[in-house]
């Protein structure tokens, strides 16, 4: 099933949320660029916890290579985030949440609607970009959240991260994005996008998994 998409003033393209829809690898947003993987990072309840914990604390970001310069969470309460089923039909939030958590170099763990400020290299490509948290979900056995481009990136485009216990108690952590370029050599030279992809994705593994990685 096709999901709709709605316009977000807050981002800068109209497919928000797409990465969330079952056939995202089959028929991406225009014009861009899809991208999935998953890899079997451990097993049990520890090894969930633990991934989730930096996954939320933006481990994966910072093992990128991308600075934070900026973390701002929205003001006001805010909606943990929209599960989907496997048809990628909206499952209402789960909890909405008033207090902001913090990790130990006081900076503001992920949280719906937060806008963070990144900068970096990727292969000697430039990194920079103003994201926001499309949606945050913290479940019992699933827990992630997805970044939308707001300005200043090569790219235009989401990325979402997701942690899954299953009840095999295998731990699955998936990375899926697209990617629409925006700067004039990545219009000219697509391959930079897919090659920029690859790389950040190797690199969310290592940070988050740095001892565990098996390909689905």
């Amino acid at each position: 099933m096709r999901r709709g998409t709605f316009r977000d003033d807050t981002v800068d393209y109209a497919a928000v949320g797409a990465t969330q829809a079952p056939d995202l690898m089959q028929y991406p947003p225009e014009r861009s660029i899809p991208a999935e993987q998953s890899w079997r990072i451990g097993s049990g309840e520890a090894r969930f916890q633990a991934a989730s914990d930096a996954l939320l604390s933006w481990t994966a970001q910072r093992g990128a290579g991308l600075e934070l310069k900026d973390v701002r969470p929205a003001s006001g309460p805010m909606y943990s985030g929209v599960s989907f089923d496997a048809e990628g039909n909206p499952i209402a939030p789960a909890r909405s949440e008033t207090d902001v958590r913090y990790d130990s170099d006081g900076t503001p763990y992920v949280g719906a609607g937060t806008t963070i400020r990144v900068e970096g290299r990727v292969k000697g490509l430039r990194a920079d970009a103003e994201l926001r948290v499309i949606f945050a979900v913290e479940e019992p056995r699933r827990v992630g959240f997805a970044l939308g481009t707001v300005s200043d990136s090569v790219v235009s485009g989401e990325e979402s991260f997701m942690l899954d216990w299953h009840d095999n108690d295998e731990v699955w952590f998936t990375v899926r994005a697209f990617d629409a370029p925006r700067a004039m050599l990545y219009r000219v030279l697509p391959g930079l996008t897919r090659r920029r992809r690859r790389e950040l994705f190797t690199r969310y593994l290592r940070a988050i998994s740095p001892l565990y990685s098996t390909p689905a």
